[in-house]
């Protein structure tokens, strides 16, 4: 499996090669896709890019953990955390091939 790391620079480089917008203009273009990414999930709104997934935001309650280490209980507050749900789609594409 590859450990190659795709970045903003990558994906600016990409959007450059691809549709033909200077760089600057590339970057400009990514950065407020992932802008409006962010303050939809922010806003509590589900983002779905079709044939990829969906990002929603899910909430988690109160609830009590144990350290590992130790045995002792530690409460964890309530926070909100990132879901992505992959599309049939993009699971059938990362699967190909992967059945014989």
């Amino acid at each position: 499996m590859s450990e190659k790391t795709i970045t903003r620079a990558y994906l600016t480089e990409a959007v450059y090669q691809e549709v033909g917008l200077s760089r600057n203009d590339s970057a400009d273009l990514l950065e407020s896709v992932l802008a409006e990414i962010t303050e939809a999930l922010t806003r509590g709104e589900t983002v779905k890019l079709s044939s990829f997934g969906s990002f929603s935001i899910r909430q988690k309650g109160r609830r009590i953990g144990r350290n590992p280490k130790t045995g002792e209980e530690v409460p964890i507050l309530p926070r909100r955390v990132l879901v992505f749900r992959p599309s049939q789609v993009l699971k059938s594409r990362i699967n190909r091939g992967l059945d014989g």
